[in-house]
């Protein structure tokens, strides 16, 4: 399975922080944005991931990340060059895909709960269709809505709807067969001209293989995408940073964790950062 980060969005809700700098790499507590979502598709086992960034934009991803060898990854980088919506990253990134499947994330996307880890591994290992995620809300009315049926399909979906048949939206996670790329084609641009992450969806919905994963009660998801949205993912981190001693985003302890690199790469790159706390937590790991 190949994983796709959408990084190519412009900020403008959190104008002016992001006129000089991409938003996915602005800091949330610790580290880059960017770094929890690419966290989220390694803690599913996915090792080839093509970064979407802004029109003539890829150069900071670049030496942010580099080639993602230091943590046993492949990254690539792609620009969208025309901001056309979610659905359009399968467009970008339809070479990157290829014949494989593919698990999109949106670049300002963090999740964390317990138990996460075990619903990524079903997701990646459901027979075809597509794997979208359920997460309880108070007030679904700003967001896509999902009705679930008792054995986990989709019965409906909704965008923003005045009367929600359900509290459970989808946020930015989203699993498909290599179909994705052929139903993304078929996307007609919506009533703002963009290419609706909800009708690909509704596609698989359709055929009756539309899957949902509900997120336990405990899970945490943020969209940072506003200032305040940013502020309380940030509070969220160092919180469970400090109290639960527990990394959140942290690229290399995903990469020792799932094997992708060894002790001994672990340790230069602590060693490198040792004069931060996020370095000194990854020495920390080595010798535990």
């Amino acid at each position: 399975m190949k994983g796709i980060v959408l990084a190519g969005g412009k900020g403008t809700r959190l104008y002016p922080i992001t006129r000089p700098c991409p938003k996915p790499l602005l800091p949330v507590y610790d580290k880059p944005m960017i770094y929890y979502p690419i966290a989220t598709l390694m803690t599913a086992g996915i090792r080839d991931i093509l970064i979407i960034t802004p029109p003539d934009g890829a150069e900071p991803f670049i030496q942010l990340l580099g080639d993602g060898s230091a943590l046993g990854v492949h990254f690539a980088y792609k620009e969208q060059k025309v901001q056309r919506g979610i659905a359009d990253a399968f467009l970008v990134g339809e070479e990157f895909i290829g014949d494989d499947s593919v698990c999109l994330v949106l670049g300002d996307n963090i999740f964390d709960g317990p138990g996460f880890e075990i619903d990524l591994e079903k997701a990646v290992n459901h027979p075809g269709g597509a794997t979208v995620f359920g997460y309880y809300v108070e007030d679904p009315r700003p967001f896509g809505v999902v009705e679930i049926d008792r054995y986990g399909k989709a019965v409906s979906i909704e965008e923003k709807p005045a009367h929600p048949k359900s509290h459970y939206i989808i946020p930015g996670l989203y699993f498909y067969d290599n179909r994705v790329v052929e139903i993304a084609k078929t996307v007609q641009p919506s009533a703002r001209g963009e290419l609706e992450i909800t009708s690909v969806n509704s596609a698989y919905l359709e055929m009756g293989e539309l899957n949902v994963i509900k997120l336990g009660p405990r899970f945490c998801w943020y969209d940072t995408g506003t200032a305040e949205s940013m502020f309380q993912a940030s509070e969220a981190v160092r919180d469970i940073q400090h109290k639960h001693r527990r990394m959140v985003g942290c690229l290399e302890a995903v990469a020792y964790k799932k094997g992708f690199i060894d002790r001994d790469q672990l340790i230069i790159t602590g060693d490198s950062l040792k004069m931060t706390e996020y370095g000194r937590s990854l020495l920390r790991l080595a010798y535990e």
